[in-house]
């Protein structure tokens, strides 16, 4: 999908349009109406998909008993504005990325992704098995509302530049769109970080107002297309390695649902982290095949040297966040208690895999099969 296309046109089919006005939530006999906003434009490939689908599925799931509007990003609200908008009631849902909100508390950061955190895999085993959820309900709880775990985009590339980062210096100066934690590590760098919603990383990127941006990988970043802008594209993505994003549902509305329905409302949204999960690691390799082979994108490896420094400077950024007060103080223990557990894990099962996966055979090799018996001579 050409990035004018998913900008200008309208979302999918079947999902109810934003009004000028929010009506209230009850539209008679016993039904509801739920406003979802999204940080994304619309038809935004992935994220912006998904949230059509869970509207779809939820208001066909519950026969209408919920009626879903959804709202792209600046259609009810800002893109940075959807979290005030459930917490006051102006909508009862929001779909985006925890780390939009670090003025709310620095603890929302550990929701989304943190730099040489954990993987999207493993996030999902600490808030489900590892504590993580009781820490974020209870964080979310503080500003009237529930959350809910969304899919999520897998690993990061390191980004786009509009030269080689071959060493540390290269970084000094460099404007460069990045938000969270990864862009707080970039500014201890020397880097001039800013954060932008999606609609305007292209513009930002093509006027020259910042030198590059990471985005969330080949097949979101083809769509984008950055590639007509520059030509450098960087991995891995130390700032981001397993972005997971967020559903949060306004608490009064939630208990407002009856046990049936919530039940519903939650199995849609568990299902959707798998079906839209999955999209990124479908479609990316073939993006990343068209960015090289079509538009002669030069992918370059950060040097080992190069990732250590950035780990270093990531640690200390991230413990002193970590450490800025005491209710994310219990988030940041808890999440690097369980990162020192998944890395003992994920060395033995997932990295020693790929390990062998990468050892020198040949694999799927076609061979001579003997020629079938001919029923002439039988």
């Amino acid at each position: 999908m050409r990035r004018r296309q998913f900008l200008a046109t309208g979302p999918a089919a079947g999902v109810a349009m934003a009004g000028a006005a929010a009506s209230a939530p009850a539209i008679g006999q016993g039904r509801k109406e739920l406003k979802l906003v999204t940080s994304f434009p619309k038809n935004f490939p992935g994220f912006g998909t998904s949230a059509a689908r869970v509207a779809r599925r939820i208001t066909t799931a519950t026969g209408g008993r919920i009626n879903v509007r959804l709202f792209h990003a600046d259609e009810l609200v800002p893109a940075f504005g959807v979290f005030d908008a459930v917490s006051e009631g102006t909508a009862e849902m929001y779909f985006s990325l925890e780390y939009y909100f670090p003025d709310k508390s620095p603890a929302f950061n550990f929701f989304t992704a943190v730099p040489f955190g954990m993987t999207h895999l493993e996030t999902w085993a600490w808030l489900m098995h590892g504590g993580g959820y009781r820490l974020w309900r209870n964080l979310h709880s503080q500003f009237g509302m529930v959350p809910f775990v969304g899919p999520s985009a897998g690993a990061k590339m390191g980004g786009w530049f509009n030269r080689r980062i071959a060493r540390l210096s290269d970084l000094h100066g460099v404007r460069f769109r990045m938000p969270g934690l990864g862009g707080a590590v970039l500014r201890a760098l020397g880097v001039k970080v800013v954060n932008l919603p999606a609609d305007r990383i292209f513009a930002a990127l093509h006027s020259g107002a910042i030198d590059g941006t990471e985005w969330f990988g080949p097949w979101h970043d083809l769509a984008f297309g950055f590639h007509r802008v520059v030509k450098h594209y960087h991995w891995p993505g130390f700032q981001e390695p397993g972005t997971t994003s967020s559903y949060a549902i306004n608490k009064s509305f939630w208990s407002s649902l009856s046990a049936e329905d919530r039940e519903i409302v939650r199995a849609v949204l568990e299902a959707e982290v798998f079906v839209q999960s999955v999209e990124y690691d479908g479609r990316s390799p073939g993006a990343l095949d068209t960015l090289v082979k079509e538009y002669d994108v030069k992918v370059h490896k950060f040097s080992d040297r190069l990732l250590t420094q950035i780990g270093k400077m990531s640690a200390e950024v991230v413990d002193q966040v970590g450490t800025g007060d005491p209710a994310t103080q219990e988030v940041w223990d808890s999440f690097r208690a369980f990162r020192k557990t998944a890395i003992g894990w994920s060395r033995v099962g997932l990295q020693g895999y790929m390990n062998a996966r990468s050892l020198p055979f040949k694999y799927g090799v076609s061979r001579p099969r003997p020629a079938p018996p001919d029923p002439a001579t039988h």
